[in-house]
């Protein structure tokens, strides 16, 4: 069926009003994309001083921080995942990426994992592949409401560990790697291995004045290694919402090219069809021009024949 002039006009506008709204996502996307950028590295410094102070405690109290660290391990149990996705859709491949990835590390986990979904949509993709899910938490929508976010989970993994049921703790989210492009990647925060403990009494004080630490080195360390989880638990969640309003920008990029190029066409369309219509208009005039009056003909016809009527003798 032809279009009408009428149709592609409701046609013409409805793009239109489509393009408005994937431009304002688009707006809204990069401006998300800018606060999430500025929160991490913001969370950079804190991060820093975390890993000075668990140093710290390594280095004045090797026995008694060792001993907190192996707990974790002596304690039997399951092993905790968190995957982070997105509630809305619209970004491409972004939760297929991280639910693909969290199925193959979690398959080359041994024993039995238990895990925690941020985000609707990345939850149903584990759900549907028969993961043992625990816990769903919506992703927030904000940088403030992060940290109410990260307060509910550690809540999670307290009562978890309260019943000595988690030995080790893994994320899985989306981080940008370079420009627009983001890759899922997994980190194991729990148990505290040898390496990682190495790492952080080798880290050099940044001034000359040696800390010292204050009352129960064992309370102190467990002080530090909560907020090493919580500020390890809000970078991941910052990467992936970074990356998910970066994959949401792409997707965007990509509806808008596509509208500009339907529009493209529908108004080219609409061109033809006024063109056509103009021009049969123009072949109707001159026609109408070019065509003999009757009226005139046959009062033409009269004329010539009373002059060619012979005259009688």
């Amino acid at each position: 069926m032809s279009d009408t002039p009428a149709s592609l006009r409701r046609k013409i506008s409805t793009a239109g009003d489509l393009q408005s709204v994937v431009r304002a996502m688009k707006a809204l996307s990069a401006s998300n994309v800018g606060q999430y950028e500025k929160s991490v590295r913001a969370l950079d410094d804190y991060y820093r001083t975390v890993e000075l102070g668990l140093g710290a405690c390594l280095r004045e109290s090797g026995s008694a921080a060792s001993t907190a660290g192996r707990k974790e391990k002596a304690d039997a149990g399951m092993i905790g995942v968190i995957v982070f996705g997105s509630d809305q859709g619209l970004v491409g491949r972004f939760n297929e990426a991280a639910a693909d990835h969290a199925i193959k590390t979690i398959a080359a986990i041994p024993g039995e994992p238990r895990i925690w979904a941020v985000g609707e949509r990345v939850h149903a993709r584990l759900a549907d592949a028969g993961l043992p899910l625990i816990g769903r938490f919506p992703v927030p929508i904000s940088v403030k409401a992060i940290v109410p976010l990260i307060g509910r989970i550690l809540l999670d993994y307290e009562a978890q560990r309260g019943q000595s049921e988690v030995v080790e703790l893994h994320l899985i989210y989306n981080r940008r790697t370079s420009g627009a492009v983001y890759a899922p990647v997994s980190r194991r925060l729990l148990p505290l291995d040898e390496d990682w403990r190495r790492k952080l009494v080798g880290l050099p004080w940044p001034t000359k004045s040696q800390p010292q630490i204050m009352g129960d080195r064992t309370a102190a360390f467990r002080g530090f290694l909560r907020a090493y989880l919580f500020v390890s638990l809000f970078r991941a969640c910052v990467y992936s919402l970074a990356s998910e309003n970066e994959s949401r920008l792409a997707a965007m990029q990509r509806a808008e090219k596509r509208i500009e190029d339907l529009l493209e066409d529908l108004n080219r369309t609409r061109h033809r069809m006024r063109q056509s219509d103009i021009d049969e208009e123009l072949f109707d005039v001159v026609a109408g021009f070019e065509a003999p009056d009757p009226k005139r003909t046959r009062r033409s016809s009269a004329k010539t024949g009373q002059r060619e009527r012979p005259c009688s003798s």
